[in-house]
């Protein structure tokens, strides 16, 4: 008799959640729902069941483990997502429900990188008048108010910002600032031509890794600017974790 299949909780959003999707919705030995917080309008949507919005923190995830008699969860959100993770850690030690973070590697500097780091938003935002008047800014939708300088620093108000994001970000916004809506992958060649014409000279970014968003850096390394790398938060203590959907994969078949 065929056992019955066991269902994995997949915490979405980024490229290896899709490919673990993929990898589990194409084996019968699983089911998987994938959860979308639903910060982007129109989500790329993975394989298998998909479950949009949140869950009402750790006890409303907790809750829904339960209820869907989860046998494992995967965290694979993107690598900021401090909350979410924090949350997932709890409602597992709250179920008793394996969890393991896939995480992609962040970046690592290669000769001629020009890199300065900042352990979070606001620090960045203070180093930026240092660096650059004319600054690349791809934080993300919800992280352009840290540099909205006002009263709180005012040296921001005299920088220019192309923010770019997949949406239209909420305000408060930096005082001078043009609004560039994209979504990768970018290439190299763009990445350059978009910096020259712009008169980018200080590009800002998080450590979020991957191939997808990387040509940014590639293109400040030739045109020899400097980069501002806020560095990621802490992942929750004692979570078994891996970089790899192979990893991934390898993991869920031990544990379910």
């Amino acid at each position: 008799m065929t056992p019955p299949a066991r269902h994995v909780l997949v915490l979405g959003g980024t490229t290896e959640a899709r490919l673990l999707a993929e990898a589990l919705a194409a084996d019968p030995a699983y089911e998987v729902t994938t959860s979308l917080a639903g910060r982007v309008a129109a989500p790329r949507l993975p394989s298998g069941r998909v479950r949009i919005g949140g869950f009402g923190g750790a006890e409303g995830l907790a809750a829904w483990l339960r209820a869907e008699s989860v046998h494992a969860l995967v965290d694979a959100t993107h690598p900021f997502a401090a909350a979410v993770s924090a949350n997932a850690a709890a409602a597992a030690h709250a179920t008793g429900v394996p969890l393991l973070v896939l995480c992609r590697s962040g970046w690592e500097p290669v000769p001629g990188d020009r890199w300065h780091h900042a352990a979070s938003l606001d620090e960045a935002a203070a180093l930026l008048p240092d660096l650059g008047t004319r600054v690349l800014l791809t934080t993300g939708r919800n992280d352009l108010s840290p540099f909205a300088g006002q009263d709180r620093l005012p040296r921001l108000d005299a920088l220019w910002f192309l923010a770019r994001s997949v949406d239209p970000p909420p305000v408060p916004l930096p005082a001078n600032v043009e609004v560039l809506l994209d979504r990768g992958p970018f290439t190299v060649e763009r990445e350059r031509a978009l910096l020259r014409e712009r008169r980018i000279d200080v590009l800002v970014t998080k450590d979020s890794g991957g191939a997808a968003t990387a040509p940014k850096l590639t293109a400040a390394r030739d045109l020899g600017l400097p980069v501002l790398l806020v560095r990621r938060p802490a992942l929750p203590a004692g979570v078994a974790r891996t970089s790899h959907l192979s990893g991934a994969l390898a993991w869920l078949a031990e544990r379910t």
